[in-house]
């Protein structure tokens, strides 16, 4: 069988790049997409068998659009989207300003519909397709001193939501949730949170490319779902 493609935004690094490589481990061709990580996108890359890489500024609609031409010119097709890419950024909501909130809703809300949208108009052509869109615990939870990023990433989840209803029967939209994921352990606020979560211990990248790929594998009769990879934090 053919192997399908997946697209996986933001894959040089951290949780993107363990996506990429989980899901090549499954079978899939993996498509790597970054911003200005290349030297770590290369070396993704490599380890997922030499796939093909993909430079796109995506705060740019236009840039996202480019990029899902060169996905159609260079593979042919597109099997599934993964949008990791993110932004994370903490900030006194008093102080917020017009660039803090386009910062990270550029990224994490606008860039994720045009990546939805642009890759449903390929996935169409072949009637099948998989998109699987990284929210977060803090899209489910308020925090405080993150309220842009927490309205950027509810969005997501309803935007996960609406585009199921959209593009069925043939495409599934559906949402991985991270909770505590700690790429450095010297977080004091991250060590609360560790703290009050059932689990007692934070995620690792590798246990969100495993719910990615729950959802890539999935039939069509999952769609719509948001899957809190949390250690049972968003249940206190």
């Amino acid at each position: 069988m053919e192997k399908r493609t997946v697209l996986v935004t933001g894959a040089a690094r951290r949780i993107g790049r363990s996506i990429a490589l989980r899901l090549y481990q499954a079978g899939y061709q993996v498509a790597i997409h970054y911003g200005g990580s290349e030297e770590d996108a290369r070396a993704t890359a490599e380890e997922c068998g030499s796939a093909p890489l993909f430079q796109a500024d995506l705060e740019k609609v236009d840039e996202i659009r480019r990029m899902f031409r060169e996905v159609e010119e260079q593979l042919g097709s597109l099997y599934g989207l993964v949008n990791n890419a993110a932004r994370f950024r903490r900030r006194d909501p008093l102080e917020v300003t017009e660039a803090d909130w386009d910062f990270i809703h550029n990224v994490n809300l606008k860039a994720t519909f045009f990546c939805c949208q642009q890759a449903a108009l390929l996935m169409k052509k072949t009637g099948v397709g998989r998109i699987v869109n990284l929210s977060s615990l803090g899209g489910i939870r308020p925090w405080d001193m993150y309220a842009h990023y927490c309205a950027s990433k509810a969005g997501v989840i309803m935007l996960t939501r609406a585009l199921a209803k959209a593009f069925a029967p043939q495409i599934t939209v559906n949402s991985v949730a991270p909770g505590v994921i700690l790429a450095s352990s010297e977080d004091p606020r991250a060590q609360d949170l560790i703290a009050a979560t059932p689990a007692q211990r934070s995620g690792t990248p590798e246990e969100i490319a495993d719910a990615v790929l729950y959802f890539m594998n999935a039939s069509n009769f999952v769609t719509g779902q948001v899957l809190a990879i949390d250690g049972g934090l968003s249940q206190r």
